[in-house]
């Protein structure tokens, strides 16, 4: 991100009234205003972001580390683990009455299986079981967890459809941040030089800044990219709009489709275990009227995940009634290529369907890599690095922004010291063009965008104190 960059009073350097300014000296002003405001939407969203990003990027290291005695377990010499069916009856006496969603297996050796329930009173938990004793180990409130808290703050803001607006907005102003900022960083080379050779106070911080800025930007531009999908309005549109062509975002299972009862995402709301992609996958039911009945159990549903292949650790929906099925999902965390769900019948044990990424329409295939990038888990120690250097890359720019305009700020009342400009789009067709089709092509821009030019025009500039505070142009 680039954030912030700082301003004198009246944005204007020596000798400015001596020489006419060229288009070029206008497009700088003009953007460095644009990327000044837009910091103060921007900066707190997107170090929200980064700081939420970091904690859900670390998550399993993070958990197991302040829940041991929940996710740990030793495993006594030559034991092996009981039958997931037991640990199963095992979580359903320790909470009478609940609903048990799904069993997600051991992801290592000294790892719990964990339970999703759903409790009598209607709340929901994960369950530890110790896999060799079969004894439940505690339960967590999946959503009250440092990583849980993260997920909520990073995709919503915990504001439900309010908060994810705010976070499309300032993911939307965050690119046209990222487009000013690296105006800047090429016009702007020679000044900073200066101001370094001059030794002129917060030079280093502002060429730190910038350079800093100059490497995360083209990261920055693909996580809003990618992140984009997730989100309310925008995400909603583009799938609205590839549906009708056609294809989808999301991976929508055909041998799943005959009297669906629910989504994957629906039977699992709480589980971080689902694709992204295959999220609304409908779920198909299973045949009570056959000779044999209870034949399959969740560890059937686990053999059956083995001899297909299905990446592990295993997450094993379970039947919701007596028309439900298992729903054997193979996860495939560091490759998407690998995500596969089947869905078994729960009397006759028999496959009802399968449906993976290489059925995918190809815009969900794309997303579904574009997201494992976004998380920090396509490309293994690799992406988690880069990513996690992203992240304090952001951090920093976000505090570093706001310190360089607190050391330049005006030391009088009445005005924030913004840079003093407008965009020439008159004089330059070709920016106009493109900003009105970042307008189009992020509606929640354009809508804030005109919003703003409104509030500017019929309030900013019609107020004395308000058009000085603002450092408004005529």
């Amino acid at each position: 991100m680039t954030s912030t960059l700082p301003s004198t009073t009246a944005a204007r350097s020596p000798g400015d009234s001596d020489r006419p300014k060229s288009r070029g000296a206008g497009l700088f002003r003009a953007f460095w205003r644009w990327h000044f405001y837009a910091s103060f939407l921007v900066i707190p969203v997107v170090l929200v972001l980064a700081v939420t990003g970091l904690i859900y990027l670390f998550r399993f290291q993070i958990e197991p580390a302040l829940h041991a005695d929940l996710m740990k377990v030793q495993q006594p010499p030559g034991l092996r683990a009981e039958q997931y069916a037991s640990q199963l009856d095992a979580v359903k006496e320790a909470f009478p009455g609940a609903t048990v969603s799904s069993m997600t297996e051991p992801s290592a050796p000294d790892r719990s299986t964990v339970f999703s329930i759903e409790t009598a009173d209607g709340a929901a938990r994960d369950v530890f079981v110790d896999p060799y004793q079969g004894k439940v180990l505690g339960s967590l409130d999946p959503d009250s967890t440092l990583s849980g808290g993260a997920i909520l703050l990073h995709g919503e803001l915990m504001a439900g459809r309010f908060g994810d607006a705010v976070i499309e907005i300032g993911a939307c102003w965050a690119l046209v941040m990222a487009i000013t900022g690296y105006y800047l960083f090429v016009r702007g080379r020679a000044a900073r030089a200066r101001r370094r050779t001059a030794k002129a106070a917060g030079a280093v911080l502002r060429s730190r800044h910038a350079l800093t800025g100059s490497v995360l930007g083209i990261g920055l531009l693909f996580l809003i990219v990618s992140g984009l999908p997730w989100t309310g309005f925008w995400g909603a549109k583009v799938q609205q709009i590839a549906t009708n062509q056609g294809s989808s975002m999301w991976a929508e299972d055909p041998g799943a489709l005959s009297n669906p009862t629910s989504t994957l995402d629906e039977s699992l709301p709480h589980s971080h275990a689902v694709p992204w992609a295959l999220g609304e996958s409908k779920i198909p039911k299973s045949d009570p009227k056959q000779d044999r009945r209870s034949v399959a159990t969740i560890d059937t549903a686990v053999v059956v995940g083995v001899q297909n292949g299905l990446a592990r650790p295993m997450t094993i929906a379970l039947p919701s009634g007596e028309e439900g099925v298992y729903s054997v999902i193979g996860y495939a965390f560091q490759n998407p290529a690998k995500e596969r769900t089947l869905h078994m019948d729960q009397f006759g044990g028999q496959v009802v369907s399968t449906y993976g990424y290489k059925d995918y329409p190809l815009l969900a295939k794309t997303v579904a890599q574009g997201i494992a990038l976004h998380e920090g888990r396509r490309l293994g120690t690799l992406n988690m690095v880069l990513t996690t250097a992203f992240c304090l890359g952001v951090i920093f720019m976000c505090v570093s922004g706001p310190l360089m305009w607190w050391r330049r700020r005006p030391k009088t009342a009445g005005a924030v010291g913004a840079p003093r400009g407008r965009l020439p789009l008159k004089a330059t067709p070709a920016l106009a063009v493109i900003v009105v089709a970042l307008a189009l092509f992020l509606p929640m821009f354009g809508i804030t965008l005109v919003l703003a030019l409104l509030l500017d025009q019929l309030v900013i500039r019609r107020t004395p104190k308000l058009r000085a505070w603002f450092n408004t142009t005529d």
